[in-house]
Order: C-alpha cells, then structure tokens, then sequence
C-alpha cells in the first residue's frame, strides 16, 4: 500500500494526523475499518479521502496495520491484481477475514462493532 513516501513534518504535528495514527493502530487483528469510520474517529467526519492519503503515504516498513483499511461497501479499494492489493488480501486472509464475492461482512469484521452493528 505504501509508496514510501515520508509524510511531511506539518503533517505529523497536525493532531488530526496523530489520532488518525492512534486509531489506526487500535484496529484488531481479524477485523477492518472503512475509511469512512475511521476519518470520523480521528476527528474528520467526512474525511475518507484524507485517511486513505494518509494511508498511502506511511512509510513502506511500517507496522501499523494499513491492510485492515477497506471501503465502505466491504471491498478492497486497491486492485486487487496489485502488488499492494494481493499483499492487503493475503494479510486479511491470514487474519482469518473472509471475502464473499471480493466482498468482507462488515456487520462480522467492521471494527468498531458500535458503527455495523445495524448492518
């Protein structure tokens, strides 16, 4: 997923940018987030877009768990025939998270519970 891309220093002070890295971090083994849960999470209602930026630009060594970031239809956003799509499926799959037509049950898998719950 990464490019390897550093993320700037204004970046990495900007509180939103910390909580997005906490939050991120708190995601469990065997479970997901959608970008969308997440952006609300680290203070950024409506900001999917900015949180898979901010995915794409963690560093290529990084241990925070990028792979468990999907879409909010329960799908891969990466292509799943990319280097990048094949290495978030492998993972997920080693985590025990199983894909129903390139789809993930959020209502099963969504993290966290509280925001699928009703799915």
């Amino acid at each position: 997923m990464s490019t390897g891309q550093s993320t700037n220093s204004v970046t990495s002070l900007d509180p939103a940018y910390q909580s997005f890295l906490h939050h991120l971090a708190q995601i469990p083994s065997g479970q997901v987030c959608t970008y969308g849960v997440l952006a609300q999470l680290a203070g950024h209602a409506r900001g999917a877009r900015l949180i898979a930026r901010w995915l794409s630009r963690l560093p290529a060594d990084s241990q925070l768990p990028w792979h468990r970031v999907i879409n909010a239809r329960g799908q891969l956003a990466l292509d799943k025939n990319s280097t990048s799509g094949m290495e978030q499926y492998q993972r997920l799959l080693a985590e025990g998270i199983i894909t129903r037509n390139d789809r993930i049950d959020l209502a099963r898998y969504g993290w966290p519970k509280a925001y699928f719950i009703s799915l």
